[in-house]
């Protein structure tokens, strides 16, 4: 009896890991940090957009409620970065986690990012971004930093939201491809 029993949870258990996933429940949508603001998230020009902006400012505080609202509850940000010792690593972050990291850098100094070039590719619903970025404390300065930022994007039928973003900067060795860079 219980080898049944069991033999019945596990396969109940993968036939409903074989279901295609639903859209997000009431529950996982009320999970969501902030209300976005309609022309934040109304095209792919828009978010990037969006994601800049709210990021970059003068030393002080940022607007994390609308950051926040770019993003699926379960989004990653993932850093990529060569160590000291050579090894290219990365970090997974949640959008509250990159908050408590780069919010208290930004209190303390100005941080400018800005897109500079940008390949997207869309199907349906869902949408890649490659958009390269220049870094600066103080708008007009030399950046300090360049890279490129993967977005992974999806159109839930009334907006954009971010899933995921992965990105690496340039460094000795390393340079952004030419035709991730301005076209002249």
């Amino acid at each position: 009896m219980a080898l049944l029993v069991l033999s019945f949870a596990l396969s109940s258990l993968s036939f409903a890991s074989a279901q295609p996933q639903s859209a997000p429940t009431t529950s996982q949508e009320q999970t969501a940090p902030a209300v976005a603001k309609a022309e934040d998230v109304k095209s792919l020009d828009a978010i990037v957009a969006a994601l800049y902006d709210v990021i970059s400012g003068p030393a002080g505080e940022r607007n994390w409620g609308r950051f926040r609202s770019l993003f699926i509850p379960e989004a990653r940000l993932i850093p990529t970065s060569k160590t000291a010792e050579g090894k290219i690593s990365y970090r997974v972050l949640t959008p509250d986690d990159y908050v408590n990291r780069a919010g208290q850098s930004f209190i303390k100094q100005g941080f400018f990012e800005g897109e500079i070039a940008r390949r997207s590719e869309q199907f349906g619903n869902v949408a890649h971004v490659w958009t390269t970025y220049e870094s600066r404390r103080a708008q007009g300065e030399q950046p300090f930093a360049r890279g490129i930022n993967s977005l992974q994007l999806f159109n839930d039928g009334t907006r954009w939201w971010i899933i995921e973003i992965v990105w690496d900067s340039e460094r000795p060795g390393m340079s952004i491809p030419s035709e991730y860079l301005p076209k002249k």
